[in-house]
């Protein structure tokens, strides 16, 4: 017969068990984690605790308050020999292939971004710090990559001192350079440099032919990109503006000194007329500060008897003491270049901002009255139609492989002569065909090229008095070829060229 079970005897087993139920809670808080099974009789318990404070209500005798149960203190784990600090758990032998944490990923972005150089204490400091973050990580990571540092990239415009970039190409011979300076001769006039430079003019910009190597090379860079008319209102302003200088040994020059001290935008607007003004006076008042420092570096070398100083061994004491009055007088001058080699005479006009090949060429040659061949658009596509350099060689080039090839004798003539046949022979102008005016005039050297690129074809447009703007943006377009690295090409008008060969032509005579 089974015993009767009271209401009392009922209610004291519920109290008894949820008083277990309580106590294995809040065991489990600082026990290891529950398992499956422990996991669902815990969810046994809840949910008949809960059907039954919901049947009987929360005002029944069985019913029991939920205790709020308060989290114990974890056991501490007792740490191994091995392990890493700050709890990062043991070393790891190979990397982990998991997502790195943003922290990490900010690590390893520093470390590819990162490239110290080995002499540099501070990026050796980056270096080890970057390191010892990857090791607190706890993933092992390689030193960042260490590479050389790179120096400033030299700008010399493909130039090869000396050797032609085209050793296998047997043209100019010196017979054909003599030829081709024959014939045009016979046309243009008979052409020689002159046995001194003349006196610098103070209204023609010209081409260089002037005593004084800053000179010669400011004005050339006012030629860049613009007719002689124009660069010559535009040195003209310059002389107005800011006046001459008298050295101590009674030349007269424009006072660079004082372009050199004056704004920029002063001397914008003195050469604003010449065309490309706002880059023409950043190079101009950049060339005159750098050789301002030149000038005062040179003179404490030389005062200190310093036998480094470039072209020094070259230098008479006279010459010496006349370069230090001269630095001490705040004239500022380029003259010391004439001490150099051809090689480093080109390479230090080539180091100014705005000077490219063509411009120190023009500055040795009529100047420093060194060989030269300066090879302007004219020259360039007269070379390539006689076939002295191959059809896709540049005007660097062009002028690096004549430099080599053309007797020396013969450079500052047939730069003259080629650049007037190139701009006055109707069949070796830039545009031209068989239907262009004056083809029937025939050519002189007419055996001896062959013409490629643009022609203009049928019959030519006919222009006003004052020129086809068209016509005239399409001919300086083709005419105009840009200097390599930042120089500016050059395009003279045709009154300059027959005034300069009317010059040589009666200093020959």
């Amino acid at each position: 017969m089974t015993a009767r079970v009271t209401r009392a005897q009922q209610a004291h087993k519920a109290d008894a068990f949820n008083n277990k139920g309580s106590t294995e809670d809040s065991q489990q808080l600082s026990s290891p984690a529950a398992t499956s099974a422990s996991t669902n009789k815990a969810k046994i318990i809840t949910t008949t605790k809960r059907s039954r404070i919901k049947k009987e209500g929360p005002g029944s005798s069985t019913s029991t308050p939920v205790k709020k149960r308060n989290a114990t203190p974890a056991k501490k784990i007792k740490s191994e020999p091995n392990e890493l600090p700050h709890n990062l758990g043991q070393p790891l032998e190979t990397p982990i292939k998991k997502e790195a944490t943003p922290a990490k990923k900010r690590a390893r972005t520093s470390a590819k971004k990162a490239k110290p150089e080995l002499d540099d204490p501070q990026n050796q400091a980056i270096a080890e710090k970057l390191v010892a973050q990857f090791a607190n990580s706890g993933v092992a990571q390689s030193a960042p990559a260490v590479t050389p540092k790179k120096g400033k990239k030299k700008t010399n415009y493909g130039h090869t001192p000396g050797v032609t970039p085209f050793s296998d190409y047997v043209h100019p011979t010196s017979e054909e350079c003599h030829e081709v300076t024959r014939l045009l001769s016979s046309v243009h006039g008979k052409v020689s440099a002159p046995k001194r430079i003349p006196k610098a003019s103070l209204t023609v910009a010209g081409c260089g032919e002037v005593p004084h190597v800053l000179d010669a090379l400011v004005r050339t860079r006012l030629s860049a990109n613009t007719s002689g008319n124009n660069s010559n209102r535009a040195f003209q302003g310059l002389v107005s503006k800011f006046g001459l200088a008298t050295d101590r040994a009674g030349r007269k020059s424009l006072d660079w000194n004082a372009v050199r001290l004056a704004d920029q935008k002063d001397v914008f607007e003195a050469i604003k007329c010449g065309g490309l003004a706002d880059r023409k006076s950043k190079d101009i008042k950049q060339i005159l500060d750098m050789t301002f420092e030149e000038n005062q570096a040179r003179r404490k070398a030389l005062l200190s008897k310093n036998k480094d100083v470039a072209g020094g061994e070259n230098e008479t004491e006279e010459e010496k003491q006349e370069e230090i009055g001269r630095a001490e007088d705040d004239v500022v001058s380029l003259d010391h270049i004439h001490l150099l080699s051809n090689e480093d005479a080109f390479e230090k006009l080539i180091s100014y901002p705005g000077i490219g090949a063509k411009t120190a060429s023009c500055v040795m040659l009529f100047c420093m009255q060194r060989p030269s061949f300066a090879v302007d658009t004219h020259v360039w596509r007269l070379c390539k139609w006689l076939g002295w350099v191959p059809p896709n060689a540049t005007r660097d080039q062009t002028f690096s492989h004549c430099e080599v090839r053309i007797p020396d004798e013969l450079k500052y003539p047939l730069h003259y002569l080629l650049i007037k046949h190139g701009k006055t022979c109707p069949r070796c102008r830039a545009i031209t065909g068989e239907n262009s005016a004056g083809w029937d005039e025939g050519c002189v050297i007419d055996e001896l090229v062959t013409r490629t690129g643009v022609k203009k074809g049928g019959t030519p447009k006919k222009s006003n008095a004052k020129g086809s703007s068209t016509t005239k943006g399409r001919k300086r377009k083709a005419e105009s070829e840009s200097e390599s690295e930042g120089e500016l090409s050059d395009v003279a008008s045709d009154n300059d060229v027959d005034a300069e060969m009317s010059d040589l032509v009666s200093d020959a005579e």
